[in-house]
């Protein structure tokens, strides 16, 4: 589905990606973990329309859609939700929802039917639709952006450390609500700190540091890497992680 090829973004003098090469295959759940300032924002950023590579490709089912407007790669099935739960303070849950579909130009109708699927799928939305987004709790906003996002109906949802700052039980719905998208067909880009997350929810993982993949594959094989047992998941030794709710 999404075929990246010597992708390489400059910050003026500071190589943010340096010839990175990734795929993401339909209904697969991609990670691209690293720590802050690794390039997993600039990534997304990138696929999305909002930050111009200086050299490479990305191709979005065959088709180049480097140089395609922001809105043009959104109506092709590409949604990103960034990071820091980016949900409109002062409009109301429902308000977020609508304003998920404008892109797409969906009708009213469309719309309704959309929002009340997803409130199937995300029930703590559901008696806080007239309320505004800053009343609602850290995971609750979490909810309502990836939410938003699925207005658009996406074939690729790039998600921005939707882990970040949440309590371990919040994570865990995280997860679980992730993983019920990839079963109803929709790929999944990932882009995580929270390393044990991260790998017990995805099929492939890719590590970057410093804008560059330096560790790529099966999720499973990924966490058996010394360089990540060491570096990421403080073990000195190759046993398996713990997927259990605990190790988040």
């Amino acid at each position: 589905m999404l075929e990246i090829k010597n992708l390489t973004v400059m910050y003026g003098n500071v190589r943010a990606l340096d010839s990175l090469g990734l795929k993401v295959g339909e209904g697969e759940i991609v990670a691209v973990m690293g720590s802050n300032g690794a390039g997993k924002s600039t990534l997304l950023k990138t696929i999305s329309g909002l930050v111009t590579p200086r050299t490479g490709n990305i191709l979005y089912e065959g088709r180049e859609i480097i140089s395609a407007s922001a809105s043009t790669i959104v109506r092709s099935g590409i949604i990103h939700v960034p990071e820091g739960r980016k949900i409109f303070p002062e409009m109301t849950v429902r308000e977020n929802f609508l304003i998920g579909a404008y892109a797409v130009n969906k009708k009213n109708n469309e719309k309704e039917m959309r929002m009340n699927e997803l409130l199937a799928m995300f029930p703590e939305l559901k008696d806080r639709k007239g309320q505004p987004g800053n009343q609602l709790s850290g995971g609750e906003q979490q909810m309502l952006a990836v939410a938003r996002g699925l207005m658009a109906h996406p074939r690729l949802l790039m998600l921005d450390e939707p882990s970040m700052g949440l309590a371990p039980v919040v994570v865990e719905r995280i997860g679980e609500i992730i993983k019920t998208l990839r079963n109803n067909g929709v790929a999944i880009l990932l882009a995580e700190q929270n390393i044990y997350f991260s790998l017990d929810i995805a099929d492939r993982a890719y590590v970057l540091e410093t804008g560059r993949v330096v560790i790529e594959g099966p999720s499973s094989t990924v966490a058996l890497d010394p360089q990540v047992q060491r570096a990421y998941l403080g073990t000195g030794h190759t046993s398996p992680i713990s997927s259990s709710s605990e190790s988040l």
